[in-house]
């Protein structure tokens, strides 16, 4: 009998601890397919992160002067209050034009390897100074740019600070280097799936663990991997089946705009998927609200193969817990303008 009980006890606790070996084995393959988003902003080539020059660079980043309108900044597209974009399917900008893709989240950026769909921006500060002379966004120049902070004392003693030993601080490239500094704050730690590869193994739910495990078997982590779950390297948007015209704008080749290679048409930057529950619409044209519908669109057309509902549901579930914490920003209070800050320019001419 106790040969019996014995068997018994001893069955029972490999039946117990299976799950838990099952579960160590999904944490460690997901960990050596992912990074968790770090608690502290990553060092950044050539721009030391000085609390002055973050703080300067807070202050631009909401600065509307720097859009010949004054009404439009950084924040106006990549809204730090809503998931780090503007929730529209393509943004409005000077003239109340409609821009060409939809804004791409702020919030982990830095961690992209380069910005924008099409990647043509190296870096952030690359990167902010596009918007800022683009027509259908902000419209200004350099030299406007300059100008407008030049003509507010306090700005002028900013840039002093935050660029050290500099004869002429207040330039164009300082202001993109500053606003590159603080989107480098702008990181979203400690979400469920960080917890879990990074030791807790109870931080998803059996669900968003299935979830993961056909996230990665079904061939969704080949382009989505690495710390911000993409934002690393260019594919193909229809690499077995091109979506319809709603989806993808015939009209925008993505990356062949860049590059003019053929083999770039319609190749876009892969979509970074942290905190993507708080990023709809999806895909470079903002056609699809529903994450659960983007999901089963990029089954079809990246992989070739039809979701199941229940899928759809569990991978969906997982990319949920993608979720971090967003960091809480507190607008800033702004120089007053001077008798020598450049008027605002009609958006509408009548």
């Amino acid at each position: 009998m106790k040969y019996a009980i014995g068997a018994l006890s001893t069955a029972l606790v490999l039946a117990l601890s299976a799950p838990v070996m099952a579960d160590e084995s999904l944490q460690q393959r997901a960990a050596a397919i992912f990074n968790p988003i770090p608690d502290e902003p990553p060092v950044i080539k050539g721009n030391v992160l000085t609390p002055e020059k973050v703080e300067l660079g807070k202050m631009l980043f909401f600065e509307p002067r720097l859009s010949s309108s004054h009404l439009i900044s950084c924040n106006t597209c990549h809204n730090v209050g809503m998931g780090g974009h503007d929730y529209l399917p393509v943004s409005i900008g000077h003239g109340w034009q409609k821009g060409p893709r939809n804004a791409p989240t702020v919030f982990n950026a830095v961690f992209n390897a380069a910005q924008f769909w099409d990647g043509r921006a190296a870096d952030l500060a690359e990167q902010a100074k596009g918007p800022v002379q683009a027509g259908v966004e902000m419209s200004s120049t350099p030299e406007r740019v300059v100008a407008t902070l030049n003509s507010m004392p306090e700005y002028v003693e900013r840039f002093k600070e935050s660029f050290p030993g500099e004869a002429d601080p207040v330039t164009f490239d300082n202001m993109a280097v500053a606003i590159e500094a603080f989107e480098a704050t702008l990181i979203t730690p400690n979400s469920p799936f960080d917890r879990f590869i990074t030791g807790d193994l109870d931080a998803l739910s059996s669900e968003e663990k299935e979830g993961l495990s056909l996230f990665m078997d079904r061939g969704c982590a080949a382009c989505h991997a690495g710390t911000n779950f993409g934002g690393e390297n260019y594919y193909p948007f229809g690499l077995v089946k091109r979506p319809g015209a709603d989806i993808l704008p015939p009209g925008d080749k993505g990356r062949f705009m860049v590059s003019g290679t053929a083999t770039d048409e319609y190749v876009f930057r892969a979509a970074p998927l942290r905190n993507i529950e708080l990023t709809a619409p999806y895909f470079h044209s903002g056609a699809i609200w529903e994450l659960e519908e983007a999901v089963a669109v990029m089954g079809t057309a990246q992989l070739g193969t039809e979701l199941s509902d229940a899928d759809v549901g569990a991978i969906t579930a997982f990319l949920r817990t993608l979720t971090g914490e967003i960091p809480r920003v507190e607008y800033p209070l702004l120089p007053v303008s001077t008798s020598d800050t450049p008027k605002p320019v009609d958006m509408i001419e009548y």
